[in-house]
């Protein structure tokens, strides 16, 4: 009897693909479910990336392969995207390797520096995927805990207290994904040193520093960094580009060699019209289009999920920045799922638990703004007609 592959059971079904499909059966039975959960933003690209990929597909030489490392335009443009936002110089022929998204990387980057067997530093809470490619490809995770009263940064003397002698990586991401801790200038430096001194590779995944984030921030800001880092951007989030899949990975010639001989392996090139119009968006796009989308309409997005997060009577911390809202449930419910499930199926609106992101979530919820203005004002009057009831 044929069976699956061992690493099978190192993982389960991703929740959202999972949810989705419960979801889906409400909303042929005409429930009408109000989606707050997924990170995918609603609004599109600026115009001009639209009509550049749409000049390039009429181009009928354009269609053919591309280089896995990535057209010369877009690693230019990728390259002046972090001198003009961040203050980091790239040298756009070796030290930049654009990525069919960040998952991509994930994976590209796990398989250059980890053998099986042996360790990777993964934060709870944090994106699932940090953990459940680490195990597919049969690294051993460990996880260090992110907590609120430590503005959800990283303890590093709990983490000095770790025997690190099997660990090659160690997964950051600010803003952080999903408690929205913004970036400081402090942990990047204790980072760069803690990588130095124990020589692990800290890959820093940062899709979110311009959404409803007044100081963008790069990890390669810090002196040194790019010796013993590894940054990950997106177009995903901040260009509304998600399905584009579209990112870049930034570090040393030598890293950057290791994980393009690992994607030269695995894919090629991304469609050429795409590359172009990547370029475009990174070069044109204006402070204007930035405000309207990233800044105000998030913003008044952000201002109604922090009356959904009263109303369930939960408490959030107003500072934090990125495209999602995360609180604490009362303490009247055993876990979040208990919540989440009840908003669900009483108030048909989904909004995710944050046990799916580590033990830490478990009393946490998190609320995506990337559903348009109608729809999360009609999720909270759905939400406050039901538990003004309870």
């Amino acid at each position: 009897m044929i069976q699956p592959a061992n690493r099978l059971d190192t993982v389960q079904e991703y929740y959202f693909s999972r949810k989705l499909k419960e979801v889906a059966k409400m909303n042929a039975a005409g429930q009408n479910v109000i989606s707050l959960a997924i990170g995918s933003p609603d609004m599109p690209p600026s115009e001009q990336t639209v009509s550049k990929l749409c000049e390039v597909a009429r181009d009928p030489s354009a269609h053919g392969y591309q280089p896995t490392m990535g057209t010369p335009e877009l690693r230019r443009a990728m390259a002046s995207f972090y001198r003009k936002w961040y203050g980091v110089e790239l040298n756009a022929d070796s030290e930049i390797q654009p990525l069919i998204g960040s998952k991509e990387g994930i994976l590209h980057v796990t398989l250059a520096f980890v053998n099986p067997g042996e360790q990777v530093l993964v934060p709870n809470p944090g994106y699932p995927t940090y953990t459940s490619l680490s195990r597919i490809l049969g690294a051993e995770v460990v996880n260090y805990n992110l907590r609120e009263d430590n503005g959800w940064q990283p303890d590093f003397r709990e983490l000095e207290g770790l025997d690190l002698s099997r660990v090659r990586l160690m997964w950051t991401n600010y803003p952080n994904m999903p408690t929205g801790g913004d970036a400081r200038r402090e942990t990047y430096e204790r980072l760069v040193e803690f990588a130095r001194r124990h020589n692990i590779v800290v890959v820093n995944d940062n899709p979110y520093s311009f959404i409803l984030n007044p100081k963008p921030m790069s990890l390669l800001q810090i002196p040194g960094a790019k010796d013993c880092c590894i940054e990950f951007n997106s177009m995903s989030k901040s260009f509304n580009m998600p399905g584009w899949r579209v990112g870049l990975c930034a570090s040393n010639a030598r890293f950057i060699s290791w994980i393009l001989k690992i994607k030269s392996n695995i894919d090629s090139g991304m469609f050429r019209g795409i590359q172009l119009a990547a370029a475009e968006a990174y070069n044109t796009n204006t402070a204007e289009w930035h405000r309207e989308y990233n800044i105000e309409t998030y913003q008044r997005r952000r201002n109604v999920a922090e009356q959904i997060m009263r109303a369930l009577g939960c408490t959030y911390d107003p500072a934090q920045v990125g495209m999602f809202l995360w609180g604490k449930i009362p303490a009247g419910y055993a876990d979040a799922e208990e919540l989440t499930e009840r908003v669900l199926h009483e108030a048909r609106v989904f909004i995710t638990p944050g046990f799916i992101f580590g033990s830490n979530g478990r009393r946490h919820i998190r609320i995506s703004l990337c559903a348009k203005d109608e729809l999360i004002g009609e999720a909270l009057e759905r939400i406050k007609s039901v538990f003004k009831q309870s």
